[in-house]
């Protein structure tokens, strides 16, 4: 394999798949660096993708890369990027193995790290039956028993978008609510509840919610639970290279993808709100194109 090239993009997941598709049609020579370790790997099925509705997210990720590896500009190695440096008018990138790679660009496709609270059984349902999104995941779950771990304003939006699905809502503000009057009262009309209790642990089978048990021993059944929490840049290289992070701590950038950082682009969950495979692909798709525009200009 060799060592230098016009693109590197840091994570070969959706998002860097689909930004490189746009830089190997353009015969751009590419490198794809990626640690094979994507945070929805134990949801089982992908939704809201037209197409692809309701197909295992490895297996989208697999056709992709599969298509992606066809165009023969395009190389891929499953390794960890863990440092990266400005160098000779581009980038270089040192991997986990020891290898070093130069590009004069840098797309990072490298997500986010859910921060999953130490409770039990959180880690093993979340993306599975603790999920975080209704539009990704609300579908499935229609009619049924469903709580909402969360507080104040985030609580009362994800209701409103909840409510439409099912009528046994509940919200877990995991300790003393906070909400407005105005909110409490809109709540009231909505029929949706209130538990204050903190929670203990929940019971599951295989990641599927049974119970969820409260700290003053009460126990409740739960079809699915939504919760927001907290997360971190899977990788540190955009902040160490001087990318700017939102308020939020994603990635800064324009319209175009572009970080703050001249020479280097984000697309994906990174830098974005939205968390789906199908504005992954189409951020990585504008990031792809938006850097084989950079290079055609510089060398033109």
């Amino acid at each position: 394999m060799k060592s230098n090239y016009e693109v590197i993009i840091v994570g070969g997941s959706y998002a860097g798949l689909s930004a490189a598709l746009a830089l190997g049609r353009s015969l751009r020579e590419v490198l794809i660096v990626d640690s094979s370790l994507p945070c929805n790997r134990q949801t089982p099925h992908s939704h809201n993708f037209i197409t692809q509705d309701g197909v295992p997210p490895a297996e989208i990720a697999a056709i992709a890369k599969e298509q992606v590896l066809q165009y023969k500009s395009v190389d891929y190695i499953t390794d960890l990027a863990v440092t990266s440096k400005k160098s000779q008018g581009g980038f270089e990138v040192k991997t986990e193995s020891d290898k070093i790679f130069w590009a004069k660009k840098v797309i990072f496709a490298t997500g986010l790290k859910d921060e999953i609270p130490p409770i039990s059984g959180f880690a093993e349902c979340w993306g599975i039956s603790l999920i975080h999104c209704p539009y990704c995941h609300g579908y499935e779950f229609r009619n049924n028993k469903t709580g909402i771990i969360a507080n104040g304003d985030r609580a009362f939006h994800l209701a409103s978008l909840v409510g439409n699905l099912t009528s046994q809502l509940y919200i877990l503000t995991n300790g003393r609510a906070d909400f407005t009057s105005e909110q409490l009262k809109k709540l009231d009309q909505n029929h949706i509840n209130i538990i204050e209790s903190e929670i203990s642990q929940v019971k599951h089978h295989n990641g599927h919610l049974q119970k969820v048990v409260f700290k003053n021993q009460e126990m409740m059944g739960f079809d699915a639970l939504y919760a927001g929490f907290p997360f971190s840049q899977h990788s540190g290289l955009p902040e160490a290279l001087g990318c700017e992070l939102t308020q939020h701590g994603h990635i800064k950038v324009d319209e175009f993808q572009k970080t703050t950082v001249e020479g280097i682009y984000a697309c994906g969950d990174n830098s974005n709100m939205m968390r789906s495979v199908a504005n992954s692909v189409a951020s990585g798709n504008l990031a792809g194109a938006m850097v084989n525009a950079e290079l055609t200009k510089e060398q033109f």
